[in-house]
C-alpha cells in the first residue's frame, strides 16, 4: 500500500498575502516574521519558516465535515511559499523532528484510530492506521501545539 501527503494549495490563500495588517485583523488573520528557523511550519511548502521570513497566522477549518470532529485552528502560511508537490510514501520535512498526531477517519469523517508518531515513526504509524479497512483518510497534526500538518490518503492498489 501507498499514501499520499498533500500540502494546502497556495491559490486558495493568495487574497491574504495581498491584504495589509488591518484587513488581516478583520478576518482574524496576522502576518508576523519567524523568529528561529524551526517552529513556524508552513502548510503550502510544507517545511518550516526561516529565521525572518514572512508568515502569515490564520485560524483554517482543516477537517470541514457534519461530525464532532469538525476542526479548526491556527496554522502559518510563507508568504514566499512555493507549492510543494504531493508526496507519495515520502515524509514532507515539516514532519521531521516534531511529534506528529495522526488521526485516522472513516468515509463519514469519524475518527476511528489514532496514532501519536514520535520523531522517525511517522511513516510506520501511517502504514499501521491504513492497515485498518475503515481509515480513509488521516489527518496530521503537530502533537504539541495541534495545528493541522497535512491530509494523507490511500494511493494504489489498496483503495
Amino acid at each position: 500500500m501507498t499514501y499520499r501527503i498533500s500540502p494546502l494549495e497556495k491559490e486558495q490563500f493568495q487574497p491574504l498575502f495581498e491584504m495589509d495588517e488591518e484587513q488581516l485583523a478583520a478576518i482574524g488573520a496576522v502576518r508576523m516574521q519567524a523568529k528561529a528557523d524551526a517552529g513556524y511550519p508552513c502548510r503550502i511548502s510544507l517545511r518550516d519558516a526561516a529565521k525572518g521570513e514572512s508568515l502569515i497566522l490564520l485560524n483554517h477549518v482543516s477537517h470541514d465535515v457534519a461530525t464532532p470532529y469538525r476542526s479548526a485552528f491556527a496554522i502559518f502560511l510563507r508568504e514566499d511559499a512555493e507549492q510543494a508537490a504531493p508526496l507519495v510514501d515520502t515524509l514532507p520535512p515539516v514532519f521531521e523532528g516534531r511529534p506528529i498526531s495522526l488521526r485516522g477517519f472513516d468515509a463519514r469523517g469519524m475518527m476511528c484510530q489514532a496514532q501519536l508518531a514520535l520523531p522517525g515513526e511517522a511513516d510506520t504509524k501511517i502504514l499501521a492506521l491504513f492497515a485498518n479497512p475503515d481509515v480513509a483518510y488521516i489527518h496530521a497534526h503537530n502533537a504539541a501545539r495541534g495545528c493541522f500538518a497535512a491530509r494523507i490518503d490511500r494511493t494504489g492498489e489498496d483503495e
